[in-house]
């Protein structure tokens, strides 16, 4: 009898200790208390400019590659055109949307803001161009790094579609 008063006692006295103290509410989700730190950081550096790559205007910049020079007639020749847009549709849809941003730039209204010679080196020689070409750096890396494909075309496909993006 008198081992079971002991361990009565002892079990009451553990249950006493065991509900006394702080008293914590339950918090609903999940979070981790930290100390924050402080570190001083470096001013970021000011944006030379807030223009987009694909926004810019560079119509000097003739690109890396073997188009030095392009003649454009005033006149558009519908059927080179023609044959540009369907090349366009073949090789250059699956990353480019005419009139918006997609996997790369919109051509729409390209020769506004480039030369014809860099347009068609860009197409051409897509690989050199983001290696050497600070602006085609400068687009690689807008475009989420997304390197544009050599499509391998030919110097007169090449003019072909870019003369399909003088009718945008």
């Amino acid at each position: 009898m008198r081992k079971i008063i002991k361990s009565s006692a002892v079990l009451f006295s553990v249950l006493m200790m065991s509900c006394g103290g702080k008293e914590e509410k339950k918090k609903e989700g999940f979070s981790v208390d930290r100390a924050k730190t402080t570190t001083e950081q470096p001013a970021p550096a000011p944006a030379a400019t807030d223009t987009k790559p694909s926004e810019t205007v560079d119509l000097d910049n003739k690109g890396v590659g073997p188009i030095t020079s392009v003649n454009l007639a005033a006149e558009i020749d519908q059927e080179m055109a023609k044959q540009g847009e369907e090349i366009y549709s073949q090789m250059c849809l699956a990353c480019h949307r005419v009139d918006k941003k997609f996997i790369g730039p919109a051509p729409k209204g390209v020769l506004e803001r480039r030369s014809p010679e860099w347009v068609m080196n860009m197409i051409l020689n897509p690989e050199v161009m983001v290696k050497e070409d600070p602006l085609a750096k400068a687009l690689l890396a807008e475009f989420n790094g997304a390197p544009m494909a050599n499509q391998n075309l030919t110097e007169e496909q090449a003019r072909a579609v870019l003369e399909y993006f003088r009718t945008l």
